[in-house]
């Protein structure tokens, strides 16, 4: 699939961003591809890294590169991420591991759009990190 063309904005007047993310980019597509949350889960459905939320987030990460795959794409069609975390015991090994990853998925550091929120449980399961992503295909 041909690379996708991103303009990243980063207005005067906002504040930089305080991660690994951008506050816009801009993109042209065809399609867009909305990948639902994804928990850190095997093939049978159980968790994996109960309690770890670092490896939940590698595993969440996997999982839409799967996807991602699935669609002929990859994370440079990433326009947006939305990840909901449980507690706030579980932002740093969130960002931890983000950063580990991005480093390799974004060398050039055109991050994609991040929000992130903190919640007081996923469905009533022992997941800590849920990920969610929208990618745009030329």
């Amino acid at each position: 699939m041909a690379r996708l063309k991103r303009r990243i904005l980063a207005p005067s007047g906002v504040p930089p961003p305080s991660d690994k993310y951008s506050h816009a980019v801009g993109v042209r597509a065809s399609e867009l591809l909305f990948i639902a949350g994804q928990t850190s889960r095997d093939d049978q459905g159980e968790l994996i890294g109960a309690g770890d939320a670092a490896a939940q987030t590698r595993r969440a990460f996997e999982l839409i590169g799967l996807i991602l795959s699935e669609a002929g794409a990859d994370f440079s069609n990433v326009v947006e991420f939305t990840t909901y975390i449980v507690g706030r015991d579980s932002v740093n090994g969130f960002v931890e591991a983000r950063s580990e990853l991005f480093d390799e998925l974004y060398p050039e550091g055109d991050y994609p759009p991040n929000t992130l929120v903190n919640i007081e449980s996923l469905g009533g399961t022992e997941a800590l990190v849920e990920i969610s992503a929208i990618a745009a295909l030329p």
